[in-house]
């Protein structure tokens, strides 16, 4: 769903998971799991996971950036370990196989450190056979959710989702291929960066991630609903 034709700017990530929620509201009551690309993303799925009475958790991708220009990214990697490359971009910085694997080694340890800081020794949530949408704060490039996506499908959702308040128009249609379904509230015709997008754009801390999904699970548990359902240990 694209935007309205009129580019809107948001108060903040709050006001922006409220009004994603209302986009998606026709999942609620399926078997449903929210998960955030932290970490912009967790306040405006903590929005989208209470109004659909949902689970909330986390999902892991990092952006590799090229050498010598860190803010381009040449892909992505996935807390599963699933690299997606952009080889346009690749052979655009002229990055050799031996920095590829610096980049995505660094990355990867910053993954982990993350994966350890929010979910504290628990498992990601059971996506199988469920509805599952990915949800961040705004699509620039896109690169970090298609990674996210792909690692996603081979985990076999019945139905894969990504909800975004704003997105660039390229990455819209890029990642139309990606998922079932891609929940946009404005895609402006002209677009520089997320954080033009919102009012406020401050920084989310790891403190406030951790503090966001300890909330959710809280209230999911005061409502007598089960906080995730986990993937069992082999």
């Amino acid at each position: 769903m694209a935007g309205r034709g009129e580019d809107r700017v948001f108060r903040d990530r709050e006001e922006a998971g409220a009004l994603l929620a209302l986009a998606v509201a026709r999942y609620k009551g399926e078997d449903v799991v929210v998960l955030a690309l932290p970490r912009g993303g967790v306040p405006v799925a903590y929005a989208v996971a209470r109004a659909l009475g949902a689970p909330l958790d986390v999902f892991l991708a990092r952006k590799l950036g090229a050498p010598m220009h860190p803010e381009l990214g040449m892909g992505a990697v996935t807390e599963g370990g699933l690299r997606v490359l952009d080889s346009s971009i690749v052979r655009l910085v002229g990055a050799t196989s031996a920095q590829l694997d610096r980049v995505t080694a660094r990355e990867t340890d910053e993954l982990r450190r993350r994966v350890t800081r929010y979910r504290g020794g628990r498992p990601l949530p059971e996506v199988r056979g469920r509805v599952v949408i990915l949800v961040d704060d705004g699509v620039a490039t896109g690169g970090t959710a298609r990674a996210a996506l792909r690692d996603l499908r081979q985990r076999g959702p019945a139905r894969l989702v990504l909800a975004t308040p704003v997105s660039a128009q390229d990455a819209y249609q890029a990642l139309l291929v990606e998922a079932d379904e891609v929940v946009c509230l404005e895609t402006p015709s002209w677009f520089h960066a997320i954080g033009e997008w919102y009012a406020d754009f401050e920084q989310v801390s790891d403190e406030e991630v951790v503090g966001w999904l300890e909330r959710a699970r809280e209230e999911r548990a005061a409502s007598g609903g089960p906080t995730a359902a986990v993937v069992e240990p082999a």
